[in-house]
């Protein structure tokens, strides 16, 4: 069985969803998942409505007939006069929406915005599933929360890899095209989950590890893997061939085309993962696999935007040892801060972090009773795998920006001021 992944740029509107049709044709669905993100910017919607719920509930309403509207404008320019069935269907999931605010007393945001957020991949899912049939090729819609089984840390949550392999060889046809959502999971109490921003190239990773696939494809709006993201850095090239490992590595430090924890269940199995572009389908896009590390072997360079730099030191500048370390770790992992780097002398301890959930100010108060604390808000990450001297000038051009620099054998990294 082969999974595809579609994202949120592939199916932005009725001509990208003609396009996945396109591309199906072009390259075949025999034996194949398709995995699917939400329409365009409509996580993005959906994230507003969750902030809009516990802070601006007035202009909650508008925002969910937006929603329903430009979803229902899809189905129109998809079907036409016959798109009333699926318009009906659309109006089902927008009330089941409208009905958890209405019930919903939970104060959790986390566990609020994986019930709301999930909706874009369930509408997506089922205005595409809906569009195949419709034009004759047979497709069966999947829920992607009975076959994915996690634990309930919301937002971020952790798979629960057998009872997730026995669910979904109990639930995926082997007989048919299926189209089944990104992102997406369950708890034990069946409320849903999400694996993280951008979690639909796990779950592909997730099928096919289950599955024994015969590989995964993630199609997107580039050639394939770049050396760097084309909007951020120039003179850009294809990657032709990474190794498992490498793209481990570049997935760890930031590289957007490959979700983190992507790459590990399909290494476990040697599953080939391939980028292509649904723009150009006969392209040889980048290939990951066992083999070179590097095909061509260029520098890569990651950003990672909008992180906070902390800097310690003990109130009575006495060492920087193990308890102090240790003890700021656990306030960092309590507070659901993601670290991106650190870097520690003998009186002082710096870390690079994500705000991801917004609780930089509660960690700070606690860091500020134990340590002298300086903070650097809304800075740069920059990570340079296999850097050469003309990456080094680079870097030195902005030498009077840099905060933090920290090099290795074969990557280096340094914080910079916005």
């Amino acid at each position: 069985m082969r999974i595809f992944k579609f994202g949120g740029a592939s199916v932005k509107d009725a001509k990208g969803v003609q396009n996945v049709v396109k591309v199906l044709k072009k390259v075949g669905y025999t034996d194949t998942l398709v995995i699917v993100s939400a329409m365009g910017k409509t996580t993005n919607a959906l994230e507003v409505i969750v902030d809009q719920y516990f802070n601006s509930p007035k202009e909650l309403s508008n925002s969910i007939v937006e929603l329903e509207q430009f979803h229902s404008e899809i189905v129109t320019e998809l079907m036409g006069v016959e798109a009333q069935p699926l318009k009906e269907k659309v109006s089902v999931l927008i009330q089941e929406l409208k009905s958890f605010f209405e019930h919903n007393k939970a104060t959790n945001y986390s566990f609020v915005y994986d019930q709301v957020v999930s909706f874009g991949e369930l509408l997506s899912t089922t205005i595409i599933n809906a569009y195949l049939n419709y034009i004759n090729i047979n497709s069966e819609w999947l829920d992607a929360r009975k076959c994915v089984k996690t634990d309930a840390y919301y937002r971020d949550a952790n798979l629960d890899w057998d009872a997730t392999q026995e669910a979904i060889n109990d639930q995926v046809s082997k007989t048919k095209l299926v189209v089944s959502q990104g992102f997406i999971g369950s708890d034990e109490n069946n409320f849903t989950t999400t694996l993280g921003r951008e979690g639909s190239d796990y779950t592909a990773a997730i099928f096919a590890y289950a599955l024994n696939a015969e590989s995964v494809t993630i199609w997107k709006d580039v050639p394939g893997v770049l050396n760097g993201d084309p909007r951020v850095f120039g003179n850009t090239v294809l990657l032709n061939q990474i190794s498992y490992t490498e793209a481990i590595e570049l997935a760890f430090y930031g590289a957007s085309v490959i979700h983190p924890k992507t790459l590990q269940p399909l290494q476990r199995k040697e599953i080939p993962l391939y980028v292509r572009s649904f723009l150009n389908p006969e392209g040889a896009g980048t290939s990951v696999s066992k083999g070179k590390t590097l095909e061509p072997h260029v520098p890569c360079y990651i950003l990672k935007p909008k992180q906070v730099l902390i800097r310690l030191s003990s109130l009575d500048f006495s060492f920087m040892v193990e308890d102090n370390i240790s003890e700021v770790f656990a306030l960092l992992y309590k507070s659901q801060m993601r670290v991106d780097m650190i870097q520690n002398s003998a009186i002082s301890f710096s870390v690079c972090v994500n705000n991801k959930y917004n609780r930089l100010e509660e960690l700070l108060q606690i860091l500020r009773s134990k340590f002298k604390v300086t903070v650097y808000e809304d800075v740069d990450l920059y990570t340079v795998r296999h850097f050469d001297s003309e990456a080094l000038k680079s870097i030195e051009s902005r030498k009077d920006d840099i905060l933090l620099e920290q090099r290795a054998q074969e990557t280096i990294q340094y914080v910079v001021k916005n």
